[in-house]
């Protein structure tokens, strides 16, 4: 039996997810949670194979919590499951260590097939983006900038777009503030702008395109 953790701040997203696995034979759902801190804390105290969870949380963001995962939890999978265009922030949750990426208007069979497959020792990404890295296509233009970027320089590009100050991105990424402005200067350079505000504003017109 596959034991599965719902994360999402959402209280009817995770009700709806709980009944859809309620009626699969071979997995669980162990538990639910509403942010990235709430995570850690349940995996410290709870077994757990596979955790299905948002990117964009008020506490503790999905990549930032991916790390500390791959690091202290190598065992357990992630699966993203987000609103978020999969081709501009897939590509770096794989890369932050999760196993899957699902968008929310994916059909639920679709969902229940990407948690097996994953506990399995796959990756699973929608059929456009796969053909799309086998054959190095090129996606959209946003696609293409949000590839360029590092695992860290999405992180903080992520904090920033949601209104995180330098303090609390130095907090929670357990990084300095000045490491912090140094990835504002070459994310500024990277979509050549010289301010914050243009800096967030093209980010958003990126993830769009």
């Amino acid at each position: 039996m596959i034991k599965l953790l719902i994360a999402d701040n959402h209280p009817i997203t995770r009700k709806g997810l709980e009944v859809l696995f309620s009626a699969s034979p071979n997995i669980k759902v162990v538990g639910s949670v509403n942010d990235g801190e709430a995570i850690l804390d349940f995996v410290k105290k709870n077994p757990v194979d596979i955790i299905l969870t948002e990117a964009d949380f008020p506490k503790l963001n999905g990549l930032t919590v991916l790390r500390y995962l791959k690091n202290d939890y190598p065992d357990i999978k992630t699966i993203i499951l987000s609103a978020q265009p999969e081709e501009v922030y897939a590509i770096n949750a794989i890369k932050a260590g999760a196993a899957g990426y699902i968008n929310k208007s994916e059909n639920v069979i679709t969902i229940n097939e990407a948690v097996v497959k994953v506990n399995d020792g796959g990756i699973h990404l929608s059929n456009d983006l796969t053909q799309q890295l086998a054959f190095g296509t090129r996606v959209n233009k946003g696609g293409n900038f949000y590839k360029k970027l590092s695992t860290r320089e999405a992180e903080v590009l992520k904090l920033l777009t949601i209104g995180r100050k330098n303090k609390e991105i130095s907090k929670e990424l357990d990084i300095n503030e000045k490491t912090v402005s140094t990835y504002k200067a070459r994310l500024m350079r990277k979509l050549k702008v010289t301010n914050l505000v243009d800096l967030v504003n093209q980010a958003k017109l990126s993830q769009q395109v």
